[in-house]
């Protein structure tokens, strides 16, 4: 009798918990094509464990970095922060934002020192991000040092993911 107190206090508390977690993002249905739009603070697991989202899961595992930027890359870029806008409804997203996981994987970025926004079609996350960071067009990938912007990708990349994140650093650096 008394294990099952214990375990319906812990139930109990874990649930309360829970519920006063201040909520991130929120999720609804796109009119347009009924996909699912986050607006607000995310996180790659957000985006691995939505079942819908099979471009996210399909997209890390077709696309691998090339090393000789991933070698550049791994000492360097954990120095700076990166804040990311993207929409989950967005074709250019979709198809970046799977391999910039797998960059930041391979280069062993502190994911920490990442910060993701989702936005709707309209491009508000809903807590002033796009205004923050003078977002037209996602996704918006930008690298920080200290306060001070460095870079950024947006909407598409020149050559690929890894060798656009090593020039904006190499040309800080110079």
């Amino acid at each position: 009798m008394r294990i099952l107190a214990i375990l319906a206090f812990l139930i109990m508390s874990t649930t309360s918990r829970a519920q006063n977690m201040p909520v991130r993002y929120t999720t609804y249905i796109d009119t347009i094509n009924g996909s699912v739009i986050y607006k607000g603070l995310i996180g790659f697991d957000d985006l691995q464990k939505d079942t819908s989202f099979h471009w996210y899961t399909n997209g890390i595992a077709e696309y691998t970095p090339k090393k000789k930027h991933i070698k550049k890359l791994r000492p360097a870029l954990s120095a700076y922060s990166m804040v990311v806008v993207m929409g989950t409804w967005c074709g250019d997203s979709k198809e970046l934002i799977p391999k910039l996981h797998n960059v930041l994987v391979g280069a062993e970025y502190p994911m920490s020192k990442l910060v993701i926004y989702g936005v709707d079609r309209a491009k508000v996350a809903g807590n002033g991000a796009e205004k923050t960071y003078g977002i037209s067009r996602v996704p918006t990938i930008i690298l920080f040092d200290g306060t001070k912007e460095i870079g950024r990708i947006t909407e598409s990349v020149d050559k690929s993911m890894e060798a656009d994140l090593r020039a904006i650093i190499e040309k800080k650096t110079k």
